[in-house]
């Protein structure tokens, strides 16, 4: 076992981020250590890279960011008794506090103390990751590592579509992001009949195709109600999953939804959001949900059985492949709008797409 490994590290509370070699962290009695093998670009790690006010407000450098991954169990604490050396795994990085009343009553996703390895300690941009042996999740080494990678956005769309009824439903998805794009897959999959995808990005408009959404609408050219109002005889569609956080793309959310339907809420927003309760939800009796991450750890069984079904193609939303040196790159790479998913290979020489 190496002393050192390289990682990437938010050294200071400014824009960027560095390649440094660190130490190999340690681990406690009840830890797992593992070898990354493959890690995945999310969001989250944009705004740390950036250092929006979302970042300076929550990260504390020096952080290994980085939640998104997948790797071979090299080392364990004493007490660990559920995976063995060379075991392939994943892991829920939201790491529960056990003891708040959400966790007491089976609803640790929304732990009141929960922190998040990557966000605040030190996550997946490296060679070496600690989890707690609680989070680790074992994968059938059937599942290509690619999807092993991505199983924790991958976890938000399976949580999302399946926060109520979705077999024989009519669904649109606001927001074509990377899990906006995974719940193309995901709705299908589980039974949805016609699935809309509304994005105003020309390449995720482009993947949402590839991802067999039956209608793809730009609603900065199109009238997205009108053609979803068209397309289901007049009543809107069943199921809306906001995957944006766009005041406009919740406003067609509901717009959009049929009296009686549901819209889950995934999708972040940066302020608050004005309604009109009586017309859009008292009158037409919607049901609106919250979704948080994923169900500790039912999303995690059921994201497992689709993978082993074999029913879910998820690669089209993989756009990059890049060696962890080049992370700098991959980050302007995905300001750029031009990038879905992108992995990071800790001791890969994949190279950037063109």
């Amino acid at each position: 076992m190496p002393n050192t490994m390289l990682a990437v590290v938010k050294a200071e509370a400014a824009p960027g981020t560095e390649i440094r070699e660190v130490k190999v962290p340690g681990f406690g009695r009840t830890d797992v250590l593992v070898k990354v093998k493959v890690a995945s670009i999310c969001g989250t790690d944009l705004h740390i890279y950036e250092w929006d006010r979302w970042a300076q407000g929550r990260i504390h450098p020096p952080l290994i960011p980085g939640h998104e991954f997948c790797g071979e169990v090299v080392a364990y604490g004493n007490e660990v008794t559920s995976v063995k050396e060379g075991d392939f795994v994943s892991a829920e990085m939201h790491v529960a506090c056990g003891k708040c009343l959400q966790c007491r009553t089976g609803e640790a996703h929304i732990c009141q103390k929960v922190k998040i390895i990557g966000v605040d300690a030190d996550g997946a941009f490296a060679e070496y990751v600690v989890i707690p042996e609680s989070n680790i999740w074992k994968l059938d080494p059937a599942i290509p590592q690619e999807y092993a990678s991505i199983l924790d956005p991958l976890g938000n769309a399976v949580h999302t579509v399946l926060a109520g009824e979705i077999a024989a439903k009519t669904v649109a998805i606001t927001g074509c992001g990377p899990i906006g794009l995974f719940s193309i897959a995901v709705a299908r999959a589980v039974g949805a009949t016609t699935i809309f995808a509304i994005e105003v990005n020309e390449h995720r408009r482009k993947i949402a195709k590839e991802m067999k959404a039956d209608f793809v609408i730009d609603p900065s050219k199109e009238d997205a109600r009108g053609v979803v109002m068209e397309q289901t005889g007049g009543l809107g569609v069943d199921v809306v999953l906001e995957m944006a956080g766009h005041p406009t793309a919740i406003r067609t959310a509901f717009d959009i939804v049929r009296r009686g339907g549901r819209i889950s809420l995934l999708g972040l927003t940066s302020k608050p959001i004005s309604l009109n309760f009586s017309e859009d939800i008292i009158f037409k009796g919607i049901t609106i949900q919250g979704i948080s991450g994923r169900r500790m750890y039912q999303t995690w069984y059921q994201m497992t059985a689709l993978l082993k079904s074999g029913k879910l193609n998820l690669h089209p939303v993989i756009t990059d492949r890049i060696a962890m040196k080049d992370f700098s790159k991959a980050m302007e790479r995905l300001k750029t709008g031009a990038a879905s998913k992108i992995l990071v290979y800790p001791n890969g020489t994949q190279r950037l797409s063109s």
